[in-house]
């Protein structure tokens, strides 16, 4: 009789704990997310959305506006600007991976009394406004600015331009080279907290018995370091490309007309255009493209599970 008291205690603690985050992703997430969806397919008249099932002279009827989907598959503005928020939210996750990693690795090799430092110096910046932060390399890359008149005065301006990544050399802002050397900046702290979680907890012992057996430095690093810090490759490439897949922000302030990303189309969509069916389709596509990488990431670690049983 106790014993299963117990377990009945236990199955309903277990109960409420899932319950809890259920009940949140549900009223914060999923029902947000239904009436997007829902405006995305209603018809807009004026300042008002026309029922979608209406119920007259004993006809019942369903009118859904599938219009707005079919006009972003075939416009190439829209088509052009989801391919470049991919393109720049990638190139910004490679960059943090290459910058993250290293850093990350440092970190966790570093003596124990060290590491807090090394952690705060990482999580500085939140301290910071996130705008003002923003709003500080505008001026830094602008005319005149420290880091502008660094990349001219070393040439970079000349191997950027010969790149593609800068229009001219010399105008370093409202381009692509701006855009991701701001979004790197910004969202290179998310890399590099879940690597160094990861790398912190690796059993050096591996290493030795590599080392052991013959293998160099570098080899033990890629066949033993780089697979074993897999889940914080993955987990710190989805903080950081999910969120730029959407920046409003940084594109509007160090970006320009060349850079022009899906978060921008919306606000557009929104409030230039007032046209929210239209902007709330954008935005269903745009949860779509994230959910993608979402489920690799979620299978990849049910399958890492998997092989830990």
């Amino acid at each position: 009789m106790t014993g299963s008291k117990l377990k009945s205690r236990w199955l309903s603690g277990r109960a409420l704990v899932i319950a809890l985050p259920s009940v949140w992703l549900l009223a914060f997430f999923l029902l947000p997310f239904l009436i997007v969806f829902k405006i995305s397919i209603s018809v807009m008249e004026v300042v008002q959305f026309k029922d979608l099932v209406t119920f007259e002279d004993g006809l019942l009827q369903l009118t859904l506006k599938l219009s707005n989907y079919a006009f972003i598959a075939q416009d190439s503005l829209y088509v052009g600007t989801y391919l470049a928020s991919l393109k720049y939210a990638a190139a910004t996750t490679v960059l943090c991976l290459a910058l993250g990693y290293p850093f990350a690795y440092f970190m966790a090799r570093a003596k124990s009394t060290l590491q807090p430092t090394l952690l705060m110096l990482v999580m500085l910046p939140f301290w910071t406004s996130f705008l003002l932060r923003v709003y500080a390399w505008k001026g830094l890359l602008s005319e005149g600015g420290f880091i502008a008149d660094l990349i001219i005065d070393s040439g970079t301006d000349q191997l950027l331009a010969a790149a593609g990544l800068i229009t001219a050399p010399g105008r370093l802002m409202h381009t692509p080279f701006s855009l991701v050397l701001g979004m790197t900046y910004t969202y290179l702290p998310f890399m590099i907290l879940p690597l160094y979680g990861n790398l912190a907890k690796m059993d050096l012992h591996l290493l030795e018995a590599a080392s052991d057996l013959g293998a160099s430095a570098w080899t033990a690093f890629w066949k033993i370091t780089v697979p074993l810090s897999k889940a914080g490759i993955i987990a710190g490439s989805m903080l950081v490309f999910i969120p730029c897949i959407g920046e409003f922000v940084i594109p509007e302030l160090l970006g320009g007309p060349e850079t022009l990303m899906i978060g921008r189309v919306m606000w557009d969509e929104f409030f230039s255009n007032n046209d929210w069916p239209m902007a709330s389709s954008v935005a269903v596509v745009m949860v779509l493209l994230i959910i993608v990488p979402l489920a690799i990431f979620n299978k990849y670690q049910a399958e890492a599970q998997e092989g830990h049983r």
